[in-house]
């Protein structure tokens, strides 16, 4: 478990930070980006939540919110396993996103768009207010996979991650448009229709 008594430290005040195993890079480093952007994700996901949440008085907000507040927490999962470099024989097994994460995401994919109408255009982010900030989440989402891609370049990421952050972004389109009232509020690209 995590405890926290002092939320600061003084520790990153020349520029660096301790990751999971202690070692201690710069905050500019590929791996704290990629992890900082995950958890930029995530605070999208709050805010799509407050749509969805507690109040929320249709079924499908509540579905809704309960995958998300699933993918909340597995983004702070993702957070603690990039924080933690791979290593052979670690003293402490490091918290590690794994294949069961990633087969939810695809199920619930499957299970909402069986129940969209096909797309005959590409969408423009908006709609409902949750789908707009679902739009967002997973903009952010595919920025977090290209760092995370660009890490793996040179350090080793696991496969799991690197597969959970592909369909994430994925779910978050699916869900926006499921949450749009099943796609009947989408708000369609029309191409060139500015042009005049």
């Amino acid at each position: 478990m995590v405890r926290l008594t002092r939320i600061y430290t003084r520790g990153g005040d020349k520029g660096q930070t301790s990751l999971g195993d202690g070692s201690r890079v710069h905050k500019h480093a590929l791996r704290v980006a990629a992890y900082g952007t995950v958890d930029e994700a995530n605070a999208v996901l709050g805010l799509a939540r407050l749509h969805t949440g507690a109040a929320a008085d249709a079924p499908v907000l509540v579905e809704a919110d309960a995958m998300l507040a699933r993918i909340q927490n597995d983004l702070f999962d993702l957070g603690a396993d990039l924080c933690t470099p791979e290593t052979e024989n670690p003293p402490y097994p490091p918290l590690r996103i794994v294949d069961i994460q990633v087969d939810r995401l695809e199920s619930e994919i499957d299970r909402m768009n069986a129940e969209l109408a096909p797309l005959n255009s590409f969408i423009l982010p908006g709609g409902r207010p949750a789908a707009a900030w679902l739009h967002q989440a997973r903009t952010v989402a595919r920025r977090a996979e290209r760092e995370m891609t660009e890490l793996a370049l040179t350090e080793t990421v696991g496969a799991p991650a690197l597969k959970y952050i592909n369909r994430l972004s994925d779910h978050l389109f699916v869900l926006g448009r499921w949450l749009n009232d099943k796609g009947a509020a989408d708000v369609l690209w029309v191409p060139g229709l500015t042009r005049g």
